[in-house]
């Protein structure tokens, strides 16, 4: 049963709120789940005291379990010095991709057309 440590939402429309679950990834984001593990409200500063209130044991026992964090869970979890986020790199994504790179030749191709006057 693969685990997934991730956020389920709550709270009103356009006033999210977040749990932060233990639950098997198959099932749906709002689903069933196994245990809770804490909140997270973004709509508070980040710098206030209950944006982010989560149990650092149990989240580390799940962890060592095999459960493992979606993406925002683990930057929440480096934010509170739980677990270290090793840091994604793609530097190929911000290259243009095929079009843009033929578009671009054929600009540098073709000669500076220069206004008649």
């Amino acid at each position: 049963m693969p685990l997934k440590i991730r956020l389920s939402r709550g709270g009103a429309k356009k006033r999210p709120f977040y749990r932060v679950v233990v639950a098997d990834s198959r099932m749906p984001r709002d689903g069933r789940f196994i245990e809770r593990l804490g909140i997270f409200d973004p709509l508070k500063a980040k710098s206030a005291e209950g944006r982010i209130v989560l149990d650092h044991e149990k989240a580390k026992a799940w962890m060592a379990k095999g459960a493992q964090p979606t993406e925002r869970v683990a930057r929440l979890l480096d934010g509170l010095g739980v677990v270290p986020r090793v840091p994604r790199n793609n530097p190929k994504q911000a290259l243009p991709r095929k079009k843009a790179r033929e578009r671009a030749a054929v600009a540098a191709a073709k000669p500076a057309a220069t206004p008649a006057t």
